[in-house]
């Protein structure tokens, strides 16, 4: 039994150790200004695809909601993959933006996933007002 224990706290104790030495990195302003222009595009564009996965998987929540009969969740479902989706801005666009952005130090410490959902939720914004615009000519 004591070999046993002492295993335990080995293994708690590496394991904690490995943990506190663990480098943890922040994905914010001062991160993306020091990546190259190809990085920045790579990464937006990762975002992106990751995104679309998430979306995708949304669909055995939708599968899952009619199984169990959740009152509401469809449309909490839908609001969430329009919340994940980066809808119409493109890459080289967000990258775009994203300079702009962190080009201002008050946001330099605005995490890269916040700061692209903003983007995206701008861009929401104004594409709507455009289409009924557009649709009222």
């Amino acid at each position: 039994m004591k070999k046993f224990a002492s295993g335990v706290l080995l293994g708690f104790l590496a394991s904690w150790a490995v943990a506190f030495a663990s480098s943890s990195v922040s994905h914010d302003g001062s991160f993306w200004n020091r990546l190259n222009n190809t990085a920045k595009d790579g990464y937006v564009n990762g975002y992106s695809d990751a995104m679309r996965v998430s979306i995708g998987k949304l669909d055995g929540l939708n599968i899952a909601a009619d199984l169990f009969h959740w009152k509401g969740a469809r449309k909490i479902i839908h609001q969430l993959s329009g919340q994940l989706s980066m809808g119409e801005v493109s890459s080289s666009k967000a990258v775009k933006q994203l300079d702009e952005l962190y080009s201002n130090q008050k946001y330099s410490e605005l995490d890269l996933g916040q700061a692209l959902q903003m983007l995206t939720i701008r861009a929401n914004e104004t594409a709507v007002p455009d289409a009924l615009s557009k649709s009222l000519k």
